[in-house]
């Protein structure tokens, strides 16, 4: 018994010196000189210019519902990414969680056609993915 516990104090203590910390590894407390890991430092995103309420405003007055989508009466909501890019155009928008009956065509339809602020990182006007949750109803 007197052996078990001397050779696993051993062990221990052993596996003790050479564990390594947080401070030895390099990683934690590192300062990088590396000029490719600049601070980011964003100073606006992307944003419609009147608001998030005109916005959602908009999309749901201009909405041109087909004959088959107001005869089901469709509603819900229609789920959308897009880039904004630089120039302020919106590029690459894509259905995440559609409704069906043309409804999704047409809100991408109607985003592509809208000017957005684009976002500003270091100084610079940047291309910024976006997602929005849209509500429709075809009454």
């Amino acid at each position: 018994m007197r052996k078990i516990v001397l050779l696993s104090t051993f062990v221990f203590g052993f596996a003790s010196v050479f564990a390594q910390n947080e401070e030895s590894n390099g990683y934690q407390k590192k300062e990088y000189d590396d000029s490719q890991n600049m601070e980011v430092v964003t100073t606006r995103e992307a944003s419609y210019p009147e608001g998030e309420q005109a916005l959602f405003k908009y999309v749901f007055d201009n909405v041109n519902y087909s004959e088959e989508s107001k005869i089901v009466k469709a509603e819900g909501n229609v789920m959308v990414s897009f880039n904004v890019n630089p120039d302020s155009t919106v590029s690459n928008a894509f259905v995440l969680s559609p409704v069906g009956y043309g409804i999704d065509e047409e809100v991408v339809r109607l985003l592509k056609g809208m000017k957005f602020l684009p976002a500003v990182r270091n100084e610079m006007l940047v291309k910024m993915n976006l997602v929005y949750t849209f509500p429709v109803r075809a009454h």
